[in-house]
C-alpha cells in the first residue's frame, strides 16, 4: 500500500503517541474499558483535520486537548446518567448509610474525586511531567490557571490521601514508559 507524505506522517504520529493518550485517557476517566476507544475517537478527530493539523506548531498538545474534551464530555454524560438512576431508584428506597470512612482510597479513586479541571492538570503536570506551558496549551487554559489548579488539586489529593508528598510520589509511580 502506498501512503501519501500526509497519510505517512499522521500513521507516524499515530505509532508515537496512541498510548500516551491512551494513558492519558485512562488517568482522566479512571477507567481503563473507555480509554482506549477515547483515543481512538481523538484521534479519529484529528484525522479529519490533519491537513492543517500537521501544520501545527503542537499537534500533541492539540491532541491531549481533544482527549481532555471527549474525556470531559463522557464524564458529564456519564454523571447525568448516574443521576438518572439514582433519581429513579430513590422513589420508596430506604436511606443508606454513609460511605465507608475506613476504606482505602488509593489514587485512581482519589483522582476521580477531583474536579475534572484539576484533576486533567495534576495528571499532566505529575503523571505525564508535562510543563505549565505545555499543559495550558493541552487544556486551552492559561499559565496561572494550570498552577492554581495544579496546587488545589495536589492538596486535595494529598488530603484524601493523608500524606504530604505521596500524591506526587504515587503518580508519577505508577507511570509505564
Amino acid at each position: 500500500m502506498v501512503l501519501d507524505d500526509a497519510s505517512a506522517e499522521f500513521h507516524d504520529f499515530f505509532e508515537r503517541h496512541y498510548a500516551e493518550l491512551a494513558r492519558f485517557a485512562h488517568l482522566l476517566t479512571g477507567g481503563a474499558d473507555g480509554a482506549d476507544d477515547l483515543a481512538a475517537d481523538a484521534l479519529i478527530a484529528l484525522w479529519q483535520r490533519w491537513d492543517r493539523l500537521r501544520q501545527a506548531e503542537y499537534p500533541l498538545a492539540y491532541a491531549r486537548g481533544v482527549v481532555a474534551n471527549l474525556a470531559r464530555s463522557r464524564i458529564r454524560s456519564a454523571v447525568r446518567e448516574r443521576r438518572r438512576i439514582a433519581l429513579f431508584w430513590s422513589r420508596g428506597a430506604e436511606p443508606l448509610d454513609g460511605p465507608d470512612v475506613a476504606a482505602v482510597v488509593d489514587v485512581r479513586t482519589a483522582l476521580a474525586r477531583l474536579p475534572f479541571r484539576k484533576r486533567a492538570c495534576v495528571v499532566l503536570r505529575h503523571a505525564f511531567d508535562l510543563s505549565e506551558k505545555d499543559t495550558a496549551l493541552a487544556l486551552g487554559i492559561s499559565v496561572g490557571t494550570v498552577k492554581s489548579q495544579t496546587s488545589k488539586g495536589m492538596a486535595e489529593l494529598e488530603r484524601m490521601l493523608g500524606s504530604t508528598g505521596a500524591a506526587g510520589e504515587l503518580l508519577a509511580g505508577r507511570r509505564s514508559r
